[in-house]
């Protein structure tokens, strides 16, 4: 840092060293300005006396006469200098001046050599150095104030630099030495913004270095505060860490506990499970050993040769034991049934009469019987699950064993007979698989037969009213035979999941009906099309027949019993309305059904009604309608016949509504009539498109109640029609009795309101106006 003052406890530089400063300057300017004008003096006298000198004379004359200035000049210098370094506080001049007073002036009397420094040049010279890019002295010796190095080799430099100066500057010429002057000016002007520079940058390093040291001391303090916020932060982070550590380890623990108990859970979960199936098995034990009681002994002493005979034919290696004839062992034991009938009825039941036993000899021998065809179902239906033609063939022919049992023999309902022995699990399972198959590879065989959208019964109107589709009704015969093959099925679960095969069925052939749809949809007047509208609808009216059947009702009671296991997920509100019969199982299947045919009679509708408003278009251009009536007449007509009576109810109404509708926004409202334009209005629509509708109601007006209406109010007479006016406009005005809907009432207008009878009415406003002038 600048070295202060030690005399003055002020600022860096103390007024004095600057007043002394100033003085020396002044001292070296005003002996500098002496020895030029002796000099300058001199050589004039001898150049005007004609005496012309060598340079050599010259320079020793005038060397000899200023010997006595250059030594005043070096005493006052050594003055100043003396005053600086006493106040410890010397500035670049006098720097540059104690400099000079240590280096001896260097004089040569050799005519050849140039002219040597005077100390005055020298220190004149040397106070400009610190501007130069030669001066070689450190900026540690400018602050403290210190001598620089008086090496020899420093001192020939700074002697050289100097010579180069006064070469540059004066040159060899006396003449020039009138420039010294100027140079000492220069120098001094110099000298004088470089003190102003030095004490400007001596006044505001103090504060701006002060100012850092403040911030650095602000800057530290606040950073021996955060760190001592973290140092408290990391403690604490570390005794929460260590609490953590406590709670991680106690929670592992626990973690370890809870999955201890998720394995017992499972495992009592199991046991649970275990258990309801014991249960059940021991249910179902009870209940066969309480349905079925042991054989009598007579009946068993019966039965032996039976035995005997059956286990030999139909066991072993005999060729009667052949997995591809099931049928052979079945009929052989409904031959026994029937053959032994009438003889157990006449013979053996009074002797079980007498001896007062409650036995039928006739049932208990089929019964025992049925115990050896049980026998050999259950040890044939477990090798032909791989093999499904063989599997379909026993279960057809145990369905049709079944089915003669209980009809031709008289075999109770409530005795077991062979099918539960198809309900195992694994053998179940398979049955439903070959079921599902089998059903799908008929519906591809339907849908790609030649007449699948053609109706068999197209022929005879009585049985064709819904004209189904072949494969339509192909199709839900093959889900009524399904229908029949579980509906004896002795176990409900059983008969819920075959009627959940069912519903998947009918939903792939809604899919697929909605893909050939979708491929016909360009052409939705053609009759593929139609039959296909026709499939949705028969195939949704024989669901909801279904769904309304005893036995169907009677699977929905059960499926509600059984809850989600069987419908799935559903809502309480679907539940309930299960549970209350308010819903049918095909529900779902009827709702999707009818969305498809939404859809297609929607798109149906628009087609017909672009052909007729394409056909309407010289109509609406006051010309004639008949374009437009032929197009909806033909349209009627082909519908007619390709479309259920249901369906083309449900299309000429629909049709009607968009005709209504269109006639009244697009031909009246845009239109301006007279009273013959009123009146052709009136015929078109009461002789011509009304009874376009009358084959198929008997009132088809009521279909078109704005255009009715419309022509009504079109066709009022003047006086009414004004009257009308009137009354509307009052009550416009202010509300008043009767209102305008009674007046409109009274003329048979009750679906347009007062506003639209308004704007018909400003529609034959030009005719008003000729009738009322």
């Amino acid at each position: 840092m600048e070295k202060r003052c030690t005399d003055c406890k002020g600022g860096s530089r103390c007024q004095q060293t600057i007043r002394m400063e100033r003085q020396a300057e002044s001292g070296l300017r005003h002996a500098s300005g002496a020895l030029i004008n002796n000099l300058t003096e001199r050589g004039e006298k001898q150049i005007c006396a004609g005496n012309k000198p060598m340079p050599c004379q010259m320079e020793s004359l005038y060397l000899q006469q200023d010997v006595d200035l250059q030594f005043e000049l070096e005493k006052r210098l050594v003055e100043t200098a003396r005053t600086a370094s006493d106040l410890a506080q010397p500035t670049l001049p006098i720097a540059t001046t104690v400099r000079l007073i240590h280096c001896s002036p260097s004089y040569s009397a050799d005519a050849n050599v140039p002219i040597s420094l005077t100390p005055m040049m020298t220190c004149s010279i040397n106070m400009a150095a610190p501007v130069m890019a030669k001066n070689t002295h450190s900026s540690n010796d400018l602050v403290t104030g210190g001598c620089p190095s008086d090496s020899p080799s420093e001192e020939r430099t700074v002697t050289r630099d100097l010579v180069e100066l006064v070469q540059r500057e004066i040159g060899s010429d006396l003449k020039s030495l009138k420039k010294v002057s100027g140079v000492l000016e220069k120098l001094a002007l110099e000298n004088q913004q470089l003190e102003e520079q030095v004490q400007t940058v001596s006044s505001s390093v103090p504060l701006r270095v002060s100012a850092a040291l403040s911030a650095a001391e602000e800057s530290r303090k606040k950073l021996d505060s955060l760190l001592e916020r973290e140092r408290l932060l990391s403690n604490t982070l570390q005794q929460h860490l260590q609490g953590g550590q406590v709670w991680a380890d106690g929670l592992g623990k626990v973690l370890g506990q809870l999955d201890t108990l998720e394995r017992h859970m499972k495992y009592l979960q199991c046991l649970a499970r275990i258990e309801e199936l014991g249960d059940d098995l021991l249910s179902e034990q009870k209940e066969a050993a309480s349905q079925t009681p042991p054989l009598s002994l007579p009946i068993q002493i019966m039965l032996l040769p039976l035995s005997k005979r059956f286990r030999y034919h139909f066991t072993g290696n005999r060729q009667t034991n052949n997995l591809s004839k099931p049928e052979w062992y079945l009929t052989q034991v409904l031959i026994w049934m029937g053959n032994s009938s009438n003889f157990m009825e006449e013979k053996i039941q009074p002797i079980f009469e007498r001896a007062g036993a409650e036995v039928n000899a006739r049932v208990e021998l089929c019964r025992g019987l049925l115990i050896l065809a049980q026998e050999k179902l259950t040890h044939d239906a477990p090798r032909l699950l791989h093999d499904d033609a063989l599997f379909c063939h026993l279960v057809d022919e145990v369905l049709q064993f079944e089915k003669e049992l209980r009809s031709t023999h008289a075999y109770p309902h409530a005795n077991p007979g062979i099918l539960h022995i198809l309900l195992e699990e694994t053998v179940f399972q398979k049955w439903l698989s070959v079921e599902r198959k089998m059903a799908v590879e008929k519906v591809d065989a339907m849908l790609s037969a030649e007449g699948a959208w053609s109706s068999q019964y197209k022929d005879i109107t009585d049985m064709d009213e819904l004209k189904a589709p072949d494969c339509a009704e192909t199709f839900m015969t093959l889900l009524l035979v399904i229908t029949e093959r579980y509906r004896s099925l002795p176990c409900q679960r059983a008969q819920l999941s075959f009627l959940a095969l069912q519903k998947e069925l009918v939903d792939d052939f809604r899919i697929r009906l909605t893909q050939v749809m979708k491929e016909e949809s360009r052409q939705p007047l053609s009759g593929r099309y139609c039959a296909i509208l026709n499939a949705a609808n028969y195939i949704s009216t024989v669901l909801s027949d279904w769904g309304d059947s005893v036995f169907f009702l009677q699977l929905q009671q059960a499926a509600v019993s059984a809850g989600e296991e069987v419908l799935g997920p559903l809502g309480a509100t679907e539940t309930g309305r299960l549970a209350s019969l308010e819903d049918t199982l095909f529900e779902a299947l009827l709702a999707l059904l009818e969305r498809l045919r939404g859809d297609m009679m929607g798109r149906l509708l628009d087609a017909v009604m672009r052909d007729i408003k394409e056909k309407a278009q010289p109509y609406c251009k006051d010309r004639s309608a008949c374009p437009m009536m032929l197009c909806l007449r033909d349209h009627l007509l082909q519908l007619h016949q390709m479309l259920c009576f249901p369906l083309f109810q449900t299309f000429w109404q629909g049709l009607a509504d968009r005709l209504d509708c269109f006639i009244y926004e697009d031909l009246i409202l845009y239109n301006h009539f007279n009273e013959g334009g009123a009146a052709q209005l009136q015929y078109d629509m009461s002789r011509n498109l009304f009874p376009l509708f009358g084959h198929y109601c008997k009132r088809p007006e009521n279909f078109f109640k704005h255009v009715k209406e419309a022509c009504i109010v079109l066709t009022l007479k003047v006086g009414p029609a004004l009257l009308l006016c009137d009354v509307l406009k009052q009550s416009e005005e202010e509300p008043q009795e009767p209102s305008p809907e009674s007046a409109l009432n009274e003329l048979g207008i009750f679906k347009l309101a007062a506003s639209d009878v308004k704007i018909l009415l400003n529609l034959r406003s030009a005719w008003l106006n000729q009738s009322q002038h």
